[in-house]
């Protein structure tokens, strides 16, 4: 199983974020119910694995997080990969994701060890030179903004790649309550 932990995001923040898609120039929209913010990209696991991580992620104590995006940019130089929309740092977020990437070592993944930056994907590009109308949008699109608004839980989720691109589903449900979550019934 391909598996990520992330955050889940309103469905006003998904609406906010279909409009700003509405008018992009190139590439290819993420579907709004796929829209979510990374904490830990885990890579291809086993069902034992999974169940050892979602066992880890089950004891996760954390508030909840007020989130804010901010502005738009692309992956990639001269041959993006993705448009996405900034998410501001904040410290509960930070804390959130250093625990989210704890337990998931804990249960023995080896995650990639690189900087938090946190985004929301709004658009995948197919790696081809960037076309100077995306650039345009990106400038244009620059002091975008929405939020704050509130994330009350996280998500042990797959990612079945096709054809049509990937599929998510939620294997599980964290709250952010500041209580810890008790054990949910096995990952299948």
């Amino acid at each position: 199983m391909r598996l990520f932990v992330a955050l889940t995001l309103p469905w006003e923040v998904e609406d906010a974020l279909s409009h700003l898609q509405a008018s992009l120039p190139a590439g290819h929209p993420v579907p709004a119910e796929n829209l979510h913010l990374t904490l830990a990209f885990l890579g291809e696991l086993t069902s034992r694995e999974a169940e050892d991580v979602h066992d880890q992620l089950a004891g996760i104590r954390a508030a909840p997080v007020a989130l804010t995006l901010a502005g738009v940019d692309r992956f990639g130089d001269a041959r993006a990969r993705s448009v996405h929309a900034g998410v501001e740092g904040n410290a509960a977020l930070s804390h959130l994701q250093e625990k989210v990437a704890r337990a998931a070592r804990m249960a023995g993944v080896d995650l990639a060890r690189r900087r938090f930056k946190p985004h929301v994907t709004i658009a995948r590009l197919s790696g081809k030179r960037v076309e100077p109308r995306l650039d345009r949008w990106v400038a244009e699109h620059g002091l975008f903004r929405f939020g704050p608004f509130w994330v009350e839980d996280f998500a042990l989720m797959r990612s079945d790649l096709g054809g049509g691109g990937p599929v998510y589903s939620d294997l599980a449900t964290y709250p952010l309550d500041g209580e810890a979550a008790p054990a949910e019934a096995p990952l299948r």
